[in-house]
């Protein structure tokens, strides 16, 4: 099984196959799924409460980025810098992370790869796994997710790590999204699958999509 590498921040991950060149990551390929039908009554919302969405997106996703971050450290993975945040900022992402944490001290868990960078060479395409440990005796990818909700496209997009993972020899007996609430509000929330074998197929096609669209805009 080749070594991954460890990074802190996901936003600017790059990609290579072994043969150098660039591929995409998965939250690009499961990106091109249409999520207007959640965002546009969402900000319509917000817009009739005089709240400007993008400021309120803002706030809510660095308060998350660093209750993300403390799972991650607390799983294994490095320290976040906290001098990057307002203290309202440290403070909300704070009451997330005791919420992911109960549920971490409810368990047996063992890491075996922590914030790992991993790319399919049968697939082309890359990603960023949060964890995969031995949880309870039975070995699972763990996607932390800092948001309101569960959405299928999550299952999507773990979709794509698993099968970055079986494809290098690593067996997924469950795959476990945590929902972080990014505030007291929006609570903490855990599901389980064990079968994800129509979350692939749609993964794969969004991975041929995604080089269908290139090549209509004339990408190589």
């Amino acid at each position: 099984m080749p070594k991954p590498s460890n990074t802190q921040h996901r936003a600017h991950t790059i990609y290579k196959n072994a043969a150098g060149k660039r591929v995409p990551g998965t939250t690009t390929i499961s990106g091109i799924l249409d999520k207007s039908r959640f965002l546009v009554p969402w900000a319509n919302k917000l817009g009739l409460q005089g709240i400007d969405s993008q400021s309120f997106v803002d706030e809510k996703a660095k308060s998350g980025t660093l209750a993300h971050a403390w799972a991650s450290e607390q799983m294994g993975g490095p320290k976040p810098d906290l001098s990057a945040y307002t203290q309202y900022e440290i403070d909300a992402a704070e009451n997330s992370f005791i919420k992911w944490l109960d549920w971490w001290k409810a368990h047996t868990i063992e890491p075996v790869l922590v914030e790992a960078c991993l790319v399919s060479e049968k697939y082309q395409y890359g990603g960023q796994i949060d964890c995969y440990a031995s949880i309870d005796g039975r070995l699972a990818l763990i996607d932390n997710k800092t948001s309101k909700a569960i959405y299928d496209e999550h299952w999507i997009q773990v979709a794509g790590y698993a099968l970055i993972l079986e494809e290098l020899g690593y067996e997924v007996d469950e795959v476990r999204i945590l929902q972080i609430g990014r505030d007291e509000s929006e609570g903490f929330h855990e599901e389980v699958k064990t079968d994800l074998s129509t979350q692939k197929k749609i993964f794969l096609h969004c991975r041929e999509i995604y080089d269908l669209q290139k090549k209509l805009r004339g990408g190589d």
